[in-house]
């Protein structure tokens, strides 16, 4: 009987005759992959649409006849296919084309001037040590340096793109840019 009601509880039949088997001391045994089970009545078995009329689902499948929502694809009003506007002609037929999207386009990560003061003073400005400061992600697109804010303190910029107005404040503060 004990037996039973152990089993009930989630507990194993060697856990509650043979004392503690791999438990705490209060004999309830741990989870683990081989004892893990849904709660009672949390899974039913999926309905079988259109499996005979043995089933109660059968012929129509719980569609009833004929209509949208009887027809396979399209979910009715509201429902369904994206875009269908009930006959109308829908908004992105309606709307004028222009130009296009340029597959090649590179998005460059952009450098604020002011930022550079959290790289370390003496060493050089290049995409591996903006990376490193966690100005950039590395592997992301080029980078370019813009003229926002001051600098200051003198740098030597290698192997990234440069604003024009950034050059002029790099070579004011007296760094210079490598190409």
């Amino acid at each position: 009987m004990a037996d039973k009601a152990s089993r009930k509880r989630g507990g194993s039949a060697a856990s509650s005759a043979g004392g503690n088997a791999g438990g705490d001391a209060t004999g309830v045994e741990k989870i683990g992959l081989h004892n893990l089970r849904p709660a009672p009545g949390s899974h039913r078995d999926r309905k079988r649409l259109g499996r005979g009329p043995g089933s109660g689902q059968g012929k129509t499948a719980g569609k009833g006849h004929k209509g949208s929502m009887a027809r396979s694809g399209h979910g009715g009003p509201g429902g369904g296919k994206p875009q269908f506007e009930g006959g109308q002609m829908p908004l992105t037929r309606r709307i004028p084309k222009r130009g296009f999207t340029n597959p090649f386009r590179e998005e460059s990560q952009v450098v604020r001037l002011d930022d550079l003061d959290r790289v370390p003073a003496g060493t050089e400005i290049t995409a591996e040590s903006l990376a490193e400061a966690g100005l950039v992600r590395g592997g992301k697109g080029p980078v370019k340096l813009l003229a926002n804010g001051e600098i200051s303190h003198a740098v030597t910029v290698r192997g990234i793109r440069v604003s024009a107005g950034a050059r002029e404040k790099i070579a004011a503060a007296g760094g210079r840019v490598e190409d």
